[in-house]
């Protein structure tokens, strides 16, 4: 499938980006090769030939989700550089601007 400049700004549309010069030339070309590539798939025979759900026949084992106490909340803040009350202090990340 031939793919023109009107396609591919149409494309550069719908995706917020702008090609001029080489960089569209390119894209034209990677488009090319990909529409290429997806056909031929379509020529690779898969009737009778179940859907891949898994990658493998593995079955996942398992534990038991037990929840338990690893330590508690005063001992994490222990060794925290700041603490207030029952929170960790850290500096302040956003502004507000």
């Amino acid at each position: 499938m031939k793919i023109t400049e009107e396609t591919v700004d149409h494309i550069a549309h719908l995706a917020r980006l702008e090609f001029e010069g080489e960089a569209k030339d390119a894209i034209r070309g990677d488009i090319e090769r990909i529409i290429t590539f997806i056909d031929k798939l379509k020529e690779v025979e898969t009737e009778n030939v179940e859907p891949l759900i898994f990658m493998s026949d593995e079955v996942n084992r398992l534990r038991e989700d037990i929840a338990v106490d690893s330590i508690t909340q005063e001992q994490a803040l222990k060794n925290a550089p700041q603490s207030d009350s029952d929170y960790f202090r850290i500096p302040k990340v956003l502004d507000k601007s």
